[in-house]
């Protein structure tokens, strides 16, 4: 006899309503943590079902995110350190070649007034001394380069966002090059800004810099890289298109240390050359070429390599030059592991006007929102580029936006207003100038909304070229503004320079006309 088939179906959907509570209540199990490794909560319901975790929670104490050691730095040897080391030699330190060309000079320059983007972050300026507004007439006033140097992490790897920086500056306030680029590194196909072809080079980042040799070691400068040559080591720099103005360099600076003689040869456009003897000496030297335009230059050491230290080059022209030192998973520590000799040398060649400072990415963490250690490490960063770079405003950028991935999809980092006060603060109390680059984001719609637009990377950390040039924007809105504000001011206390003169002048008149002329002066009748 035939069985009727028994109809399970009904038990696989109570086994499925009983799995879906099971899942639902263990979302209402809180964070755990361990063997020292947080949980999060399993929430399946988190588009309908929220957990605040963090209430009741005693708020996290500032972890050791770095070693305090790698910060540690003695000023007042830096100093004395500066001042044995930069004074005059009897070597030549400076290579001129000359090619005849235009002898136009960079003329005053008026404020830009137009504005790149709706949204607006001002710059905070704390500075008594008058550094960031010294920034602005220079901008507006030198007959000469007006330089910045731009130290960063890897944020502005490849000359991210810093190429529509100088791209903008220049196109604003005249000038033209890519600014520094390195003698040979692992990263220079990445930028885009300048073309660079490096054979026979051995090159040192400083971020591994127990890996060089020691002759090198102690010669790192803020670019992060040291390069040694073999003999007949050469670097080729070719400009590019990529950026307005890149092409119009007129001033090319080759940067090295000769300790014994050398005999080195530079190439322009391929076609030029010419050779010099460099006596040997542990100071930095610099080849400075000067042509009508600079489309190439080859640089090559044809003897003389040991000890041998190349940097890079700078190229530039009257005007704004922007010079990218980034060095990737730096948190600004790295400054410190520099020589300050070879810094102050440089910028005895350079002469920098401002210095912005861009770090605390690698710092931040989420759920971590103390930071008042590393905000009095910002102040010995601010503290060792015045030493080194004396004449330079500092501008210090807060962290940038970043968001992290939780149970209702990507959320901005919360540590990033903690950040930004420490940041601030220590800007503050340095009188250094202070501008928010998270706000500038979240004024655009955030990392979120970078990533959405091709902006951004898909970490949510890190910006493309893309987003460089929004970040870039913002803050030439903002430094715009500055001279803007500089210029109304002057402009304002001229005037009242002036009316007093008048007025002044008034009274004089008046004065001389009673001395010469009493009797055509009536008494008041009664």
């Amino acid at each position: 006899m035939n069985e009727t088939p028994r109809d399970y179906a009904h038990r696989s959907w109570l086994a499925v309503t009983a799995l879906i509570a099971l899942l639902a209540a263990v979302g209402f199990i809180p964070p755990q943590r361990i063997g020292g490794v947080t949980l999060r909560r399993a929430n399946i319901l988190s588009d309908l079902l929220t957990f605040d975790d963090t209430a009741g929670a005693e708020p996290a104490e500032e972890p050791a995110l770095f070693d305090e050691e790698e910060f540690h730095i003695d000023m007042e040897a830096v100093a004395e350190r500066i001042v044995a080391d930069t004074t005059p030699h009897c070597v030549q330190r400076t290579f001129e070649w000359r090619l005849p060309g235009d002898t136009l000079r960079r003329e005053a320059q008026r404020p830009d007034t137009v504005r790149l983007l709706a949204g607006f972050t001002p710059i905070e300026d704390f500075s008594a001394d008058g550094r960031m507004q010294a920034f602005c007439d220079t901008l507006l006033d030198a007959r000469r380069p007006v330089r910045i140097a731009f130290l960063g992490d890897s944020f502005v790897e490849g000359d991210i966002l810093t190429a529509d920086l100088r791209e903008r500056l220049q196109c604003a306030y005249g000038g033209g090059g890519t600014g520094f680029a390195p003698m040979a590194s692992p990263l220079t196909a990445f930028r885009r800004s300048v073309r660079t072809q490096s054979k026979g080079w051995t090159s040192y980042n400083i971020m591994q810099r127990k890996s060089a040799p020691e002759a090198l070691r102690g010669n790192f400068y803020v670019s992060g890289w040291v390069c040694q040559p073999a003999p007949g080591a050469s670097t080729r720099w070719e400009s590019t298109d990529f950026r307005e103005r890149l092409d119009a360099a007129t001033t090319a600076r080759i940067l090295f240390i000769s300790p014994a003689e050398s005999r080195v040869e530079v190439i322009l456009d391929d076609t030029l050359r010419r050779e010099f003897t460099v006596e040997g000496d542990a100071s930095v030297r610099q080849i400075a070429v000067t042509a009508p335009r600079i489309g190439s230059l080859e640089f090559r050491v044809l003897s003389g390599t040991e000890g041998f230290t190349g940097y890079g080059a700078v190229f530039e022209s009257e005007g704004v030059s922007v010079d990218n030192y980034s060095v990737r998973s730096n948190n600004g520590q790295a400054m410190f592991w520099t020589n300050p000799s070879v810094d102050a040398q440089i910028n005895a060649m350079l002469r920098y006007d401002l210095v912005v400072l861009q770090y605390g990415l690698n710092i931040m963490q989420q759920g971590v929102h103390a930071y008042s250690t590393y905000s009095g490490q910002v102040e010995k960063m601010i503290a060792f580029v015045r030493e080194c770079f004396p004449d330079a405003a500092v501008l210090v950028l807060g962290v940038s936006d970043r968001s992290v991935k939780s149970d209702a999809g990507f959320v901005p980092m919360d540590a990033i207003p903690a950040m930004l006060a420490c940041q601030r603060a220590a800007a503050e109390r340095t009188g250094a100038a202070f501008w928010p680059t998270s706000d500038a984001m979240r004024a655009e719609g955030g990392m979120e909304s970078f990533v959405r637009n091709g902006w951004a990377g898909k970490d949510f950390t890190h910006i493309n070229y893309a987003g460089g040039r929004r970040v870039a924007w913002a803050l030439t809105d903002a430094l715009n503004a500055a001279v803007r504000t500089r210029c109304e001011e002057r402009q304002a206390a001229e005037l009242r320079s002036r009316m007093q003169q008048e007025l002044l002048d008034s009274l004089q008149r008046e004065k001389l006309r009673r001395e010469l002329l009493p009797a055509a002066v009536k008494p008041l009748q009664p």
